[in-house]
């Protein structure tokens, strides 16, 4: 089990506040990280969730939309905090639905900056300091529109595509660092963010048929393959993309 202890490491994930990313902020934590939690909306109950299982939660404040603001925020509080950045998961993002032929510029623009440029901007920033220690782990936050194109998610779909490809180009660059670039492509999962697909009832039906376990997926979920994904268990994983989705993507 030494392969995937976490003692000693420090993570960032972002959008932490809820869901998934709460999920595995307390995974994390559970392996023995201490843990940066980045959001803009309130963190509290994701800091006890870190600090119950003993470990050090930091929150940090900050809009995703004014990426330079808010990376110099994380990387330097976190850094004055705990000295040393080891594990970053790019978990934040954000939806919008419409027809494509009436999607506006503005939601376009919200989509690809949240879930594809903050990616890139924030992995951009860690790698140097994981370069510095000559290991590191990012894990991205991919989907099922990675592969797939939906329906009447334009945006989501092109920043999902897009974070499946940056996940592999940096680990291209990076491996040879000891920087390992993978991601988790969660399949239907339980959080907000799929509140209308679950509160409609035919699209829901079409959708738990589909998936072979037979269920919605819970952000618990998530935690088994984020714990592989930052330890030492992954350390001959580069670029590869995820699938947590109860045999979605097999079917």
């Amino acid at each position: 089990m030494e392969l995937f202890d976490l003692t000693g490491k420090v993570a960032i994930v972002t959008g932490g506040s809820q869901g998934n990313g709460q999920a595995i902020a307390y995974g994390l934590a559970q392996a023995g990280a201490d843990v940066a939690v980045v959001d803009i909306n309130p963190m509290d109950k994701t800091r006890e969730m870190v600090e119950n299982t003993g470990k050090k939660c930091l929150t940090i404040k900050a809009d995703l939309y004014n990426i330079h603001e808010a990376k110099s925020k994380i990387i330097e509080t976190t850094m004055s905090e705990f000295g040393r950045i080891d594990i970053l998961v790019n978990n934040a993002g954000i939806q919008r639905r419409n027809p494509a032929m009436i999607f506006t510029e503005k939601d376009w623009d919200d989509v690809i900056q949240i879930n594809l440029k903050a990616v890139f901007i924030l992995s951009q920033a860690v790698a140097p300091i994981m370069q510095k220690n000559g290991w590191g782990k990012i894990i991205n936050m991919a989907s099922m529109l990675s592969f797939q194109g939906g329906l009447y998610v334009p945006a989501y779909a092109a920043s999902k595509g897009g974070v499946a490809q940056l996940t592999k180009a940096f680990a291209n660059e990076w491996a040879k660092y000891g920087i390992n670039v993978n991601a988790i492509a969660p399949g239907y999962i339980d959080t907000s963010m799929n509140t209308a697909l679950i509160a409609d009832k035919e699209r829901n039906r079409q959708i738990l048929e589909r998936i072979p376990a037979g269920r919605w997926g819970e952000p618990a979920d998530l935690i088994g393959g984020a714990i592989f994904l930052a330890s030492h268990a992954s350390d001959y994983v580069n670029g590869h993309i995820l699938c947590i989705d109860g045999g979605w993507m097999a079917r």
